[in-house]
C-alpha cells in the first residue's frame, strides 16, 4: 500500500495496523502528514476552536521510592529537602487558583513508601469539604498500583475508594513508553506496561475520565513509539461506550538537564521541531478514536505549539501556573493566561477556556 493510499484511508478514520504506521512514520513527507491529520482534526474537533483550562499542577510529595532516572524532582523519604504538602498550602494554592479562574487541582505524587490509601482518601475528602466543586484531577496508573500493592488490593477497588472520596479525573501519568524494554532501563521500580493499561481499562470501565502521554526521545525506538500509540488506541476501543475513556493524547519531548539518565548513558534531547509534528500528525492519524491532541507548548513552545494547532492538535492544555518535574530538567517556558489567548488568536484560532471533561466554558 502507497502513503496516499494509507493517509486516505487515515483521514476517513479507519484504523491503521503498525505497518501503515510504521510506512508513514519512516516515508511519508511531512506535509503529507500534517495535511492528512489537520483535515481530520476539523472533523473530529471544532473547526475553528482551540481549547485550554487553567490549573494548576502541585506535587503532594516528592518523596518517591521509583528513582526515574529522567526526574530530578524526586528525592529519599530521610532528605533535609523532602515535603509533604500541608492542608495549609492547599488551601492557598487553591485559593490562588480560583483567584485567576481555575476550578481543577492536577495532584501528582511521587510514591511514598509511608503515605497508604487512608492518607489520599482523608486528603481528597478534605479538599472536597472545603471546596466543594474543586475538580481533582488526580494520580495516574503508577500511583495507583503502588497503593494496590501496598494495600493488598485490586487497582479496581482502590479506584472505587479514591473516586468515593473526591477523584474526579486520572492523568496519564507514568506511561512514558509502554514497552517493558524501556521502562526496565529507564522507570524499572514503576508499574510494568500491562499495569499502565490495567489501571486505564479498569478507570474506563468505572466511567473514569483518563489521559494519555508519551514521553519520547530518550532510549526508545522508532517502532516503541508506535506500538505506544497502538496500545493506547486498542484499549480506547475497549472502553464501554457510555464512558469517554482517553479524553486527550499529549507527546512530550525528554529533557535531559542534570537527570541521571544523561549522566549515565550520555543521552541528550535531540529535540527536531519536524520529529515533534510528525508524532502530532501520526497521533491525530492513529488514535482516530481519541478525540483531543494536545501540544505541549510547555516543552516546546509557544511557537512550535502553534504550529501543531494546523498539523492534527485542537488544545493546548494548561497555562501551567505550577510545574515541577519536567521544569526541573530544562523546561523553562512559561504562559499567563492573556498570552494563552493571544497564542491561540495568533495561530487562527479562537481561544475557549475547557474543563477536564473538554466541556467550553463561558
Amino acid at each position: 500500500m502507497h502513503v496516499e493510499d494509507i493517509l486516505r484511508k487515515a483521514v476517513f478514520c479507519e484504523s491503521l495496523n503498525f505497518q501503515e504506521v510504521e510506512l508513514l512514520y519512516k516515508d511519508a513527507q511531512l506535509s503529507q502528514l500534517t495535511l492528512a491529520a489537520h483535515e481530520l482534526r476539523l472533523r473530529k474537533a471544532h473547526p475553528e476552536i482551540v481549547s485550554w483550562i487553567i490549573d494548576r499542577n502541585v506535587n503532594i510529595t516528592n518523596v518517591c521510592c521509583s528513582a526515574c532516572l529522567f526526574c530530578n524532582f524526586y528525592t529519599g523519604k530521610n532528605s533535609e529537602n523532602a515535603f509533604i504538602t500541608s492542608e495549609e498550602e492547599y488551601i492557598k494554592k487553591i485559593r490562588e487558583l480560583k483567584k485567576i479562574g481555575g476550578n481543577q487541582l492536577l495532584l501528582q505524587g511521587g510514591l511514598h513508601p509511608e503515605l497508604g490509601l487512608n492518607y489520599y482518601t482523608s486528603l481528597f475528602s478534605r479538599l472536597k469539604q472545603l471546596f466543594p466543586r474543586l475538580k481533582l484531577h488526580a494520580l495516574g496508573p503508577p500511583e495507583i498500583i503502588h497503593l494496590a500493592k501496598k494495600e493488598g488490593l485490586l487497582p479496581g477497588s482502590v479506584l472505587k475508594k479514591l473516586v468515593d472520596a473526591g477523584l474526579d479525573s486520572l492523568p496519564g501519568a507514568g506511561a512514558e513508553i509502554l514497552s517493558d524494554r524501556v521502562r526496565g532501563i529507564i522507570s524499572k521500580a514503576k508499574c510494568t506496561t500491562s499495569e499502565w493499561l490495567n489501571v486505564m481499562h479498569e478507570a474506563h470501565k468505572m466511567n473514569i475520565t483518563t489521559s494519555a502521554t508519551m514521553m519520547y526521545g530518550h532510549v526508545e525506538t522508532i517502532d516503541e513509539r508506535i506500538n505506544h500509540l497502538l496500545l493506547l488506541r486498542d484499549l480506547q476501543s475497549q472502553k464501554p461506550k457510555e464512558s469517554k475513556g482517553f479524553i486527550s493524547f499529549t507527546p512530550w519531548p525528554f529533557q535531559h538537564k542534570n537527570t541521571r539518565l544523561h549522566k549515565k548513558t550520555g543521552i541528550t534531547a535531540n529535540f527536531s521541531a519536524d520529529e515533534y509534528i510528525r508524532i502530532i500528525a501520526l497521533s491525530r492519524l492513529v488514535l482516530n478514536n481519541i478525540d483531543n491532541i494536545q501540544a505541549s507548548w510547555l516543552t516546546v513552545g509557544k511557537e512550535l505549539a502553534q504550529v501543531c494547532l494546523h498539523c492534527g492538535a485542537n488544545d493546548l492544555s494548561s497555562i501551567m501556573i505550577e510545574e515541577n518535574v519536567v521544569s526541573s530538567a530544562g523546561a523553562n517556558y512559561i504562559m499567563g493566561v492573556q498570552e494563552m489567548e493571544e497564542t491561540i488568536k495568533q495561530a487562527g484560532f479562537i481561544p475557549v477556556k475547557r474543563d477536564q471533561q473538554y466541556n467550553f466554558l463561558k
